[in-house]
């Protein structure tokens, strides 16, 4: 495993004072040697990744597809090793890394295939009308293009699928953009050897030196040095409201602004009606325990938030969910800083006025970093007056409101911010009653979920992950899913060209076989 900050094709000389990755199930420190990056390392990628993108967005649809298959064969190759890197520098389970790796190859193939087809650069054709009365219209055709090179930030609480070759990278590099990644200090060995397999496989494809390049820091220095540096395009960005609004503001403030792509994080509240908790609250209690502590809750998903009306079958639900919660125990979370930090949340929210504790799984006390699931509850007065309680708690927690009436619900769900899901359970009977409430739940969520739990993202094209703000820096766009690749792209139009000037994608002929809106219709001809 190299450990060196990897610019275009090489490895940097180390220099500097070292850090060290930590096991957060034992404490102890792992092996290897990782320097921050220099101001110098971040001028040198980002040149190279401004002359590797003058040839990569001009490479064909085939190269780069293959590429993208080449990258998920080389972490595949990894074996092993890379899965046990990554349980000791995350504490996550082995299942649960070795199904996040295959969601992170089948998410570089399913790209792959995007690219491969080609119709996603949404070509559109208006051809001349040179007879047209009052005025003859000239010919005009439009695609998108990539827009330059990308930083992506790498998560904390996804080692692989939101990391180094995660949605972020594999949907830049399918846009036709280099990438530069500033690797979590959490997981720098994880890191590497992925960047490892990325660097193969664009060797093995001849591509442009800078193509990808992958720089360590842990701190903030070197993080701010590429948001700011001025041939950076685009950054993404997955973790905290203030560490994705700290970028937004740097790239606002620069003399040319850019996009900050950010996923800040989400309570996803469920919205549970009467009809389906008298029906079926002690199912509905067990299948919530089983999302609320899945992983620790470290998820950007975790259902934060329940709400309800206040009735006999509500408190029969609140029983079992406390039962349900207490047989849960303890697990680890993925950092020293992000346990301590859901310890001091959970019990302040404990505090909150009108605020209770409904149940508590069990702490395994000699484990480090170990996260207490919790269920509180509270009444829709207390937390409508109160923005505290309306603040994410990123671990196995969960608030429940309880209302006295529909009107009161409605009251919460119209006091809460952007989120990335929304969930509604429910019954027939309740589809009919709610009705207004239920359509109206689009305004607040990029994700409705109807009887079902927002824990698990699939990697589809109808997946949207996005929604208002505060949620993510843009909701137009997804960060899952082949619509990703929208984030990197640029449309153009071509107001008169020669047809042998013009790009394949635009030919007559249709050299590429693409879908393409031409004249109004849709059309491979």
């Amino acid at each position: 495993m190299e450990t060196g900050n990897l610019i275009g094709y090489h490895y940097t000389v180390a220099d500097g004072k070292a850090f060290h990755a930590t096991d957060p199930a034992s404490g102890r420190e792992l092996p290897g040697d990782f320097f921050p990056a220099s101001l110098d390392d971040v001028d040198m990628a980002l040149a190279l990744a401004e002359k590797a993108y003058t040839i990569y967005r001009y490479t064909d649809k085939k190269t780069k597809a293959d590429f993208l298959r080449s990258i998920a064969s080389e972490i595949d190759a990894l074996g092993t090793e890379l899965i046990e890197r990554a349980i000791s520098e995350s504490g996550l389970p082995q299942g649960r890394l070795e199904g996040e790796r295959g969601r992170t190859t089948g998410q570089l193939k399913l790209f792959a295939d995007l690219v491969e087809e080609g119709s996603w650069i949404e070509a559109v054709i208006d051809n001349a009308l040179p007879d047209r009365k009052p005025a003859p219209r000239v010919d005009i055709r439009k695609m998108l293009i990539p827009v330059g090179p990308v930083v992506v930030f790498g998560a904390s609480n996804f080692p692989l699928a939101f990391s180094v070759a995660g949605g972020d990278t594999a949907s830049a590099l399918a846009a036709g953009c280099p990438v530069i990644v500033k690797a979590h200090p959490a997981h720098p060995g994880t890191s590497a050897l992925v960047a490892e397999a990325i660097n193969k496989a664009a060797k093995k494809h001849n591509l442009p030196e800078g193509i990808f390049s992958i720089l360590y820091d842990n701190g903030y220095a070197i993080g701010e040095a590429l948001v700011k540096h001025p041939k950076t395009k685009i950054v993404t960005f997955t973790g905290s409201y203030k560490g994705g609004m700290a970028l937004v503001k740097m790239a606002q403030e620069r003399e040319a602004p850019i996009p900050v792509f950010a996923e800040m994080g989400s309570i996803n509240p469920t919205i549970l009606l009467p009809e389906a908790l008298e029906n079926r609250g002690e199912q509905i209690a067990e299948q919530y325990a089983a999302s609320i502590t899945l992983g620790a809750g470290q998820f950007c998903t975790n259902p934060g938030l329940l709400l309800a009306i206040s009735s006999p079958a509500t408190d029969r639900f609140k029983k079992a969910l406390s039962e349900a919660i207490e047989k849960i125990g303890s697990s680890t979370m993925l950092t020293p800083g992000i346990a301590k930090n859901y310890a001091e949340l959970s019990e302040d929210m404990r505090d909150e006025a009108g605020v209770s504790i409904l149940g508590r799984g069990n702490l395994n006390g000699e484990k480090p970093n170990q996260a207490q699931p919790m269920i509180a509850e509270v009444n829709a007065s207390s937390f409508l007056v109160n923005p505290k309680l309306k603040e994410e708690v990123f671990g196995p927690y969960s608030l429940l409101v309880v209302a006295g009436f529909e009107v009161q619900l409605q009251h919460v769900l119209d006091a809460l911010q952007g989120q990335l899901t929304a969930t509604i359970v429910a019954d027939e009977g309740d589809l009919k009653k709610y009705k207004a409430l239920i359509q109206n739940i689009t305004s607040i969520a990029g994700r409705v979920i109807l009887n079902n739990v927002p824990t698990g993202v699939e990697v589809v094209h109808a997946m949207q992950h996005g929604g208002p703000f505060p949620a993510t820096s843009d909701s137009r766009f997804t960060s899952v899913g082949t619509g990703a690749i929208k984030r990197f792209v640029r449309p153009v139009s071509w107001q008169n060209w020669n047809n042998d000037l013009l790009p394949d994608e635009l030919k007559n002929g249709n050299p590429l076989k693409i879908w393409r809106l031409v004249d109004s219709n849709w059309t491979k001809e």
